[in-house]
């Protein structure tokens, strides 16, 4: 198998993606490599979809969508009553993504426009944070029921640093009740410089400094864990591309 770290097929020279913002991403990553191992009863077992209130799901780097709109399927639609599929109309998901032309291509294919939005919005920026939570008043509600935060920690660490990384999982975790993260391990940020250097493209020194390093995933657990209020609950297992996804919830 290709290192998993080394997109192919991206329609775009990977280092020119210093956000991980990859043209046509779900061709060599598909929503199947995630949601094959994600239960379709998940909102059920999160205590969602009752239909007392409404459920609110956020997808952290949607790029085009298409993991959006198939994760909706998979809990949302899909479901059968005996598995207490929840309520549709009363199931919201945004998605947000930093490259705008990418979301412009999600909402052009969105199936599910008055369930699935989509906006251009920067999360390492306090006012990406301030439209969130505007986003969540709106609907009269305080957090996130599920958030999805898959394969972007990288991005944000490798660009913005250490501190810019425990505040993207601090936000995070303050406006969601679950948190389902897929933290990128070492050898990806490996792979990215090599990529950055290869290509004499800026971003090599920031990674030089980093001082989170290693098993990224742990280090994001005990920081949920000891400064955010959240515990782990479950493993889902690993990714195809051996990324463990972690599920998270308020204590």
């Amino acid at each position: 198998m290709a290192d998993a770290c080394e997109p192919r097929g991206a329609g775009r020279e990977p280092g020119a993606a210093p956000y991980g913002n990859f043209v046509n991403y779900y061709t060599f990553n598909p929503p199947r490599n995630r949601l094959s191992l994600i239960p379709s009863t998940l909102l059920r077992d999160l205590g969602c979809g009752d239909g007392q209130q409404t459920t609110l799901i956020l997808d952290v780097g949607c790029n085009s969508g298409d993991l959006s709109v198939a994760l909706y399927r998979h809990l949302v639609i899909e479901p059968t009553p005996e598995d207490s599929a929840p309520n549709a109309a009363a199931t919201h998901l945004l998605g947000f993504d930093l490259d705008a032309d990418l979301v412009r291509r999600a909402e052009r294919s969105n199936p599910f426009p008055a369930n699935i939005s989509f906006v251009p919005l920067d999360i390492t920026r306090g006012a990406g944070a301030a439209e969130l939570r505007g986003y969540l008043r709106g609907h009269g509600r305080a957090r996130f029921d599920l958030c999805l935060c898959l394969a972007v920690t990288m991005w944000v660490h490798l660009n913005h640093g250490d501190a810019a990384l425990l505040e993207l999982l601090s936000r995070l975790a303050s406006m969601s009740r679950h948190l389902l993260l897929e933290a990128q391990p070492w050898k990806c940020y490996r792979a990215a410089a090599r990529r950055l250097r290869k290509l004499g493209r800026p971003g090599l020194e920031r990674f030089k400094t980093l001082e989170i390093r290693g098993d990224v995933a742990e280090h994001a657990r005990e920081h949920l864990e000891r400064r955010c209020g959240m515990e782990l609950v479950r493993s889902f297992g690993s990714t195809a591309w051996d990324r463990e996804l972690l599920l998270f919830k308020r204590t």
